[in-house]
């Protein structure tokens, strides 16, 4: 089994390859959802959160209120660096448990699909890197444009994060999410057809800043 590491800077169209490439036959391991799974209700993650920061961060039915917790976190260093002492573990074992059964599966291509995989230092756990890129002036439009935020709340969200530059570096794959749709699926699908030659866990091409393995 391959296991690949999917990131991108927010707004870049990282789902959307994700996608993709589980269209293809790729196993996808979305760290969004298992962030999810770790804080549902009756879980010690979520007994963790209310314990560090208060009942406050529950809504009425006893989930948590992400809208809350996202606010707190993302204005205070403190409390963002608390959730992810909480968070990140969990997530971890439970990326694990999905790992472990794609393999009993005879799954052939795992990718987790991981947004701060760079930011949290998981870049070197997986047999390589697939980045997901647009320019900044694109993704800030999308913000504003499909969720309705500010261009000061987007750019706030997006200065949050790596520059994408840094990231190109250690990225393996890229995939340059700059024009249509169309062109999207045509860069996935070269990308697909890279993949799916590559012998379980063996020697990977050289990374993307060294070799021509950037796809668009």
């Amino acid at each position: 089994m391959l296991h690949l590491a999917l990131t991108g800077n927010i707004a870049s169209g990282k789902s959307t390859v994700a996608t993709m490439l589980a269209t293809h036959g790729a196993t996808i391991i979305d760290a969004d959802r298992l962030a999810r799974d770790a804080v549902a209700v009756g879980t010690p993650g979520l007994e963790a959160i209310v314990e560090r920061f208060g009942a406050r961060m529950l809504q009425a039915d006893g989930s948590l209120d992400r809208a809350a917790m996202r606010t707190l976190v993302f204005h205070d260093p403190v409390a963002r660096d608390a959730l992810n002492a909480i968070v990140h573990p969990a997530v971890g074992r439970l990326r694990a448990e999905a790992v472990k059964a794609a393999e009993s599966r005879g799954d052939r291509l795992v990718i987790s699909d991981i947004p701060l995989l760079f930011e949290v230092g998981l870049e070197h756990a997986f047999d390589g890197v697939i980045l997901v890129d647009s320019p900044e002036p694109l993704r800030l439009q999308r913000m504003v444009r499909d969720r309705g935020l500010s261009p000061a709340e987007a750019q706030a969200m997006i200065d949050a994060q790596w520059p994408a530059e840094r990231k190109r570096a250690g990225a393996d794959w890229i995939i340059d999410n700059d024009g249509s749709l169309a062109e999207l699926q045509e860069r996935v699908d070269a990308l697909w057809e890279q993949l799916r030659t590559l012998p379980p866990r063996g020697p990977l091409p050289q990374r993307a800043s060294e070799a021509d393995t950037t796809t668009g």
